[in-house]
């Protein structure tokens, strides 16, 4: 029997977005009927490990968080960030959804004038702080 796959209480995902990431890891788990011995066991990491995360004293390295989100069939991403948290603030959502339609060669343009802005923005803030010194 695979430990992974146990399912007890269910989490809505509305649930999961507001935690932080030893508060997700913690409901995955339980969600899964796993103790924190048999979480390490699956995932190869040390359960001493497993309780530090867990009680938020310590953060995964990039291998162990690769190793949880396998366990749980997550991405490092869904692990780590909050709902919207990476994603473009509301007034450009919208548009950003709407380049998803876009031709090929109309989303290098888009990436192109976009990658512009965020250079100059990068430069008149590096001018900028540079004038304060």
């Amino acid at each position: 029997m695979n430990p992974i796959r146990t399912m007890q209480v269910p989490l809505s995902p509305l649930d999961l977005y507001a935690m932080s990431f030893s508060q997700r890891m913690i409901a995955l788990r339980r969600e899964r009927g796993l103790t924190q011995q048999s979480f390490a066991d699956a995932t190869g990491i040390h359960v001493q490990q497993i309780k530090r995360y867990e009680a938020n004293t310590s953060q995964p390295s990039a291998e162990a968080l690769k190793k949880i989100a396998k366990c749980f069939g997550v991405t490092t991403d869904w692990l780590l960030f909050e709902d919207g948290e990476r994603g473009p603030d509301d007034d450009l959502r919208l548009q950003f959804e709407a380049m998803g339609q876009l031709t090929p060669e109309e989303k290098g343009v888009a990436r192109a004038v976009l990658e512009g802005l965020l250079l100059k923005h990068a430069a008149h803030r590096f001018n900028s702080s540079a004038s304060n010194s």
